[in-house]
């Protein structure tokens, strides 16, 4: 009796060793209207003539009315920039300036729809689609498991102006596990071409979010087994992994990333889904600095932005998502990424 005593007080004792004290909440700023079956993943669009009227997407996934929610910088659904009757919308991402013609350029929006095979591609913000229906993605595989598209993220080559996205998948291999595509228009419209196959998975678990930072070109995603792994984004730098980190200081499950950029420092901000809570790392040298709870609860997707959006949002916002179909919008000073 003594024995089994003394085994239920260690196993107590190592359960509080491997949970780690709670970490204070950072309270969320504003929390969206709930959508009506699983919230994913979040993007920002920034309104550069006017950044209160920004606007912040986010998945909600069913195989048949799944959607991409537009939400206001209060939380309050948009109707009319809101996309419903999508299958299985996953993750989305945003970009500025794509030039559909030489006179005529426009924001995007891209999301995957993983059980039509394929990403979307619209117009921000009037919403207009430019992708005749859809691109499918993994069309050379031939296992169907293989060709369900994730998480996306799109690099605009700061240099060229070229745009093209990464994309993950539910199954892949254990090399080329994401796609990386072209976005391209002419005459006939818009187009999306490969331009390789590229990326390492552990085996474990499945790959999901995928970061780009512009700015110096790097290419980052949540291998949720093992770690971060980095990339170049630009495919004439070539293929070869950089590096792979952070995978120590997660719990389980590593997943959305998030990139904040300021004129001197970076971070990547990454949710660590099964503790609830997000560890910040330095984006130059990928080292740990620090972990936050923001009140989610299992987080999948996560976005930023440091441009201020009115008075509310005076340091930037930081969306996350949560389990019980909201996302989370806190002002980035809350955070305490910079001082």
């Amino acid at each position: 009796m003594k024995k089994l005593k003394i085994n239920l007080v260690l196993g107590a004792a190592a359960l509080m060793v491997s949970c780690g004290p709670k970490l204070p909440e950072i309270v969320a700023t504003a929390i969206t209207e709930t959508t009506p079956h699983d919230t994913d993943d979040p993007a920002i669009w920034v309104n550069k003539a006017n950044p209160e009227q920004s606007i912040v997407f986010g998945t909600d996934k069913d195989e048949v009315n799944g959607g991409v929610y537009a939400f206001n910088l209060d939380g309050k659904i948009i109707p009319e920039k809101s996309l419903t009757g999508v299958s299985y919308p996953n993750n989305v991402d945003v970009e500025y300036g794509f030039k559909l013609n030489d006179s005529t350029q426009t924001d995007i929006m891209i999301f995957t729809e993983r059980e039509k095979h394929q990403v979307r591609v619209y117009s921000v913000p009037d919403m207009t689609p430019l992708d005749n229906g859809g691109f499918k993605v993994f069309a050379d595989e031939t296992d169907v498991e293989m060709k369900r598209p994730m998480g996306v993220s799109i690099y605009k080559n700061p240099k060229s102006g070229a745009i093209s996205f990464f994309v993950s998948r539910k199954v892949g291999p254990t090399e080329g596990y994401l796609y990386q595509y072209e976005l391209m228009s002419d005459s006939l419209g818009v187009k999306a071409n490969l331009l390789r196959k590229v990326g390492t998975f552990s085996g474990q678990k499945e790959i999901e979010a995928i970061a780009v930072d512009d700015a110096s070109g790097t290419l980052y995603y949540s291998d949720e087994g093992v770690g971060i792994r980095k990339y170049h984004a630009n495919p004439e730098q070539g293929s070869e992994e950089v590096s792979l980190f952070g995978g120590e200081h997660f719990k389980a499950d590593i997943e959305g990333i998030a990139i904040a950029n300021y004129n001197d420092k970076g971070f990547l901000v990454v949710s660590n889904q099964q503790a609830h809570t997000f560890n910040v790392f330095d984006l130059k040298t990928n080292t740990f600095i620090k972990e936050i709870n923001l009140g989610t609860v299992e987080t999948d997707g996560c976005d930023v932005t440091t441009i201020a959006l009115g008075g509310k949002y005076p340091s930037g916002l930081f969306v996350s998502m949560s389990d019980n179909k909201t996302f989370l919008f806190h002002d980035l000073s809350l955070l305490k990424l910079v001082d």
